[in-house]
């Protein structure tokens, strides 16, 4: 089990990368996202999870990015550094999904911001998630 964190966390960083590129250079996503696995060393299972993030981010952007202006108002989209911006998406996307517990995928993004960002990024991108996960986990609670 402890073997799967290092190949997940490679497989977000992977996601990152392929995300950036297309955020900023608008590269197609299955061009940057195949070229990126192709140079991977990715298991072959761990490749699926890397397509999904992806897959998955883009096409419920619109609504992950609602959540990060509401969340983080202070700072319009397009000022955020492209790289914040694309962890906080994935981290989102996870929360959303549950694709991990909250713990685990706030947990993840920060590490990617503290290798990826700058010195402010690990602490913005645990506030705004930690923000984002407790409105979460209180709209769970008032449905239960």
């Amino acid at each position: 089990m402890k073997a799967q964190v290092p190949i997940r966390r490679e497989a977000r960083a992977l996601a990152l990368q392929a995300l950036f590129e297309v955020d900023c250079a608008s590269h197609k996503r299955e061009d940057s996202l195949d070229r990126l696995l192709q140079e991977s060393s990715l298991p072959e299972e761990t490749i699926g999870f890397t397509r999904d993030l992806v897959t998955s981010v883009l096409d419920d952007r619109r609504a992950i990015d609602a959540l990060i202006q509401r969340f983080a108002p202070a700072w319009p989209l397009q000022q955020l550094s492209i790289v914040d911006r694309n962890i906080l998406r994935l981290a989102i996307h996870e929360l959303l999904s549950e694709m991990a517990p909250a713990k685990v995928a706030i947990n993840e993004a920060v590490e990617l911001a503290k290798a990826f960002g700058t010195e402010s990024s690990p602490r913005f991108v645990n506030g705004v998630l930690g923000s984002i996960y407790a409105d979460l986990d209180s709209q769970k609670k008032k449905t239960n």
